[in-house]
């Protein structure tokens, strides 16, 4: 990628960081994301899938007038023969840790990817459609929550569209955090754009940090907070790098803006004794 079409992706992304959350494209953000991350790839391409899917998803919608006027379970059996017989999308389970498996360019391509980026495509469809949707913050996985009439459904994309009942979520919790889990409030928060985008891109940021990659994890942080620039555990993270990179000044600064924007008992106890010491070291 040039460096005029590098900038010309981190400029969308910090405009959609003005937008208020329900304005905000997913799919063309989350696109923005994945070329910045993927400069080689073809996104063209991929955004060509996507008005594919997007049209389709009307189409279908017309066709079935019982999920159109709100039958949630048909709603759920349209978008799911849509996205993973017709379109081919599965979870990766193999290579569940593969960077390409949260970039939405390299998911498109090969017809894999993690929950929360094949949730983006269910998440695209459905807008298409003209159906309410809602990402879901189950701990560990990523889910979508479609209306109906008769109530929510939830839906696994990456267990190809699978419907989940309570027992089913019961048992997907104990399998991500051991036999004596159990489902508690707040488990099926529904997410806003904005936190599904940032969630999509924490996994990168996360496989990089854990590969050592700190100037990778660095540029990711940078980009999230384009897209969230008043997020504070994210100048938290930026400033975590940056001290580990030994780059001082730009660590202060950052901690010094998380405190400013969160609320003090939050995060003040961990980053004041950290402010102290960088102040010292620069003084």
């Amino acid at each position: 990628m040039s460096a005029a079409a590098l900038a010309e992706a981190r400029q969308a992304l910090a405009a959609a960081g003005q937008l208020p959350d329900e304005e905000i494209d997913l799919a063309a953000t989350a696109l923005q994301l994945a070329r910045i991350d993927a400069p080689d790839a073809d996104w063209q391409a991929a955004r060509a899938v996507l008005s594919a899917i997007a049209q389709r998803a009307v189409a279908l919608a017309l066709a079935d007038p019982a999920a159109d006027a709100g039958d949630g379970e048909g709603r759920r059996a349209v978008l799911a023969r849509l996205l993973h017989e017709e379109f081919g999308f599965a979870g990766d389970s193999e290579t569940y840790d593969d960077l390409a498996n949260a970039n939405l360019i390299r998911v498109i391509e090969r017809r894999r990817g993690l929950p929360v980026a094949l949730g983006i495509l269910w998440l695209h469809a459905a807008e298409a459609a003209g159906w309410e949707a809602h990402g879901v913050d189950f701990p560990g996985h990523f889910l979508i929550a479609l209306r109906g009439s008769e109530g929510p459904v939830l839906v696994d994309a990456f267990a190809g569209g699978k419907r989940l009942e309570p027992a089913d979520l019961r048992a997907l919790l104990r399998r991500l955090h051991g036999a004596g889990a159990e489902l508690q409030p707040g488990m099926l928060t529904a997410m806003g754009r904005r936190a599904v985008l940032l969630r999509l891109q924490n996994n990168i940021k996360l496989r990089r940090l854990k590969a050592g990659d700190l100037a990778g994890a660095l540029a990711c942080t940078e980009d999230m907070l384009r897209l969230s620039p008043d997020h504070p555990l994210l100048w938290r993270d930026l400033g975590l790098i940056n001290e580990r990179l030994e780059r001082n000044g730009a660590a202060l600064a950052a901690f010094e803006r998380a405190l400013a924007l969160a609320p003090p008992e939050e995060l003040a106890a961990d980053l004041r004794p950290r402010i102290e010491a960088l102040r010292n070291r620069l003084n």
